[in-house]
């Protein structure tokens, strides 16, 4: 099973009617290549959403379309590399953003406040990976592809504790039944997949 398989077996069957599948001429255009075909394909299927109610994804014909928010992030991350350059503290920023040759490519971004983006190292889209700007202090990079990331980031909002969202030093002054009826209410805990159109 690839793990765009996994991924939509973990989120459910899109809901009927946010499928859209075309769109991505005007996008692949300003890019200078085809995106990566399992971002296509997701997206193509769900439209733009939440995945979890973190992860932030759009489509070129969603409610905020997807080449509007790349070139606004792509500018805003340009400037901030920019700066950082002249200021000689471009470690945070090792990589160019689109338009410059080989730069990131902006995809999404999580709630937790990380910006998701493609990095173009490789002729072939497929083989991608994935540069996440983490709180605009650093970067990680996932071999990719896509649906990996996005299925990894999904396991890891299930394989967290209990307690998770909350402030430890809360803990100390909720009752047990307190602990008991968030966790039952979803706002603290593992986080139950799903796609949440917007």
């Amino acid at each position: 099973m690839s793990s765009l398989d996994e991924l939509q077996a973990l989120l459910g069957v899109p809901v009927a009617g946010n499928a859209i599948p075309g769109g991505w001429d005007e996008v692949e255009q300003y890019v200078g290549s085809a995106l990566p075909c399992d971002f296509k394909a997701f997206l193509s299927a769900y439209g733009s959403g939440l995945i979890c109610g973190e992860l932030a994804v759009f489509h070129p014909q969603g409610s905020s379309p997807l080449l509007e928010r790349m070139r606004r992030t792509h500018e805003t991350f340009t400037e901030r590399r920019q700066r950082a350059l002249s200021s000689g503290n471009a470690e945070h920023v090792p990589y160019p953003f689109h338009p410059e040759p080989g730069g990131l490519i902006s995809w999404g971004y999580d709630h937790s406040g990380d910006e998701h983006f493609f990095w173009p190292c490789d002729p072939d889209s497929s083989r991608w990976k994935v540069v996440t700007m983490v709180h605009e202090e650093g970067c990680v990079t996932f071999d990719g592809p896509f649906s990996a990331f996005v299925l990894t980031f999904v396991r890891r909002l299930l394989d967290v504790d209990r307690y998770h969202g909350i402030d430890p030093d809360a803990l100390e002054y909720l009752e047990p039944e307190d602990l008991e009826e968030l966790a039952a209410a979803g706002e603290i805990g593992p986080v139950q997949p799903g796609f949440e159109p917007f």
